[in-house]
C-alpha cells in the first residue's frame, strides 16, 4: 500500500498521503486510523489505509471552482489511458492546439499516449481523423481525491 486516504472529522475526504506522513500525523494526534490493514503493524500503529482528523477543517475553497489544472490531474482523471486508443498514456493533448490558441484547461486537454500524440501533432482531433474516446469534463475534488 502506498497512499492513505485522509478523512475530515465528518468523513468527507480530503487527500492522500504517504504511509509514512499518515503516521507522523498518527503521533502528532492530528489524525486517528479509521480503517486500517489487518494483522499488520508499524511500531505501536496498525498499518492505515484511512485516517480521520480529530479537528474538522474548513474546505469551503474546495467547492467553488473545483481543483486547479495540472498535467498530473488529467492522468489521474482519465486514468492514465489515451482518449484516442485506450492504451497506457503517458502524456497530454491540447484538443485544440496550444499553437491555435488552445489553453491549459480542463475540458482542451487529455490524456494521451505517446505515438497519438505525436500522430494527431498540430491538428484537431477531427483534422487529424482521430475521434475522442470520452468528452473531457472538468473533474471534481472527490473524483480526483478518490482514486
Amino acid at each position: 500500500m502506498d497512499a492513505v486516504l485522509v478523512v475530515n472529522a465528518d468523513l468527507g475526504p480530503l487527500h492522500r498521503v504517504t504511509v509514512q506522513h499518515a503516521i507522523r500525523m498518527l503521533c502528532r494526534r492530528v489524525a486517528e486510523i479509521h480503517e486500517a490493514e489487518p494483522d499488520q503493524l508499524i511500531g505501536v500503529f496498525p498499518l492505515p489505509r484511512v485516517v480521520r482528523l480529530v479537528r474538522y477543517v474548513v474546505t469551503r475553497w474546495r467547492f467553488s471552482a473545483g481543483p486547479a489544472w495540472s498535467r498530473a490531474g488529467v492522468l489521474r482523471r482519465d486514468g492514465r489511458r489515451c482518449a484516442y486508443c485506450d492504451d497506457p498514456a503517458s502524456t497530454i493533448d491540447h484538443i485544440l492546439p496550444r499553437s491555435r490558441g488552445g489553453r491549459n484547461t480542463w475540458k482542451n486537454t487529455t490524456a494521451a499516449c505517446y505515438e497519438c500524440n505525436q500522430r494527431k501533432g498540430d491538428r484537431t482531433p477531427a483534422e487529424a481523423g482521430m475521434p475522442l474516446r470520452r468528452e473531457p469534463v472538468t473533474p471534481s475534488w472527490a473524483a480526483l481525491a478518490g482514486r
